[in-house]
């Protein structure tokens, strides 16, 4: 059991802890977190939204239409640009940036998705699961 767990940005302005253990843990290849991330994608730990509590500061936020069609706001240090987490559209859960943990040692990659958008270049475990874009849900 690692709940709770603490992170935040780079500069510290922005802090957070989660009070969940996350449901899973993904690597998105999605052209946003891409350029979120600034490589090839992004290593998220689903945690139900409630269990989000921010701590310290208030991050700037942006709204993108996602790949399902539905809003995805993602979150930020407005002073050292860091990307912290994002909400999926109305549902209740958040996806935390692994690289914003205090400790992102003990997180486990179960499956890869949005593989229908990585790059040629990306490395994709081919032992794990891989979904053309959300896996299905529940």
């Amino acid at each position: 059991m690692v709940a709770p767990f603490q992170g935040g940005c780079a500069c510290k302005a922005v802090r957070y802890e989660v009070s969940s253990e996350p449901f899973a843990v993904m690597e998105c290849h999605c052209r946003d977190c891409q350029h979120a991330s600034g490589g090839a994608s992004a290593v998220v730990a689903v945690v139900p939204r409630a269990a989000l509590r921010l701590t310290k500061g208030t991050p700037k936020a942006y709204t993108v239409k996602g790949d399902s069609g539905g809003d995805v706001t993602r979150f930020f240090c407005a002073e050292c640009g860091s990307p912290i987490y994002s909400f999926p559209g109305d549902t209740p859960i958040a996806a935390v940036k692994a690289g914003s943990l205090d400790d992102p040692s003990w997180l486990k990659v179960a499956a890869a998705m949005y593989v229908s958008s990585a790059q040629p270049w990306a490395h994709i475990d081919k032992s794990l699961p891989a979904f053309e874009k959300l896996p299905p849900m529940g």
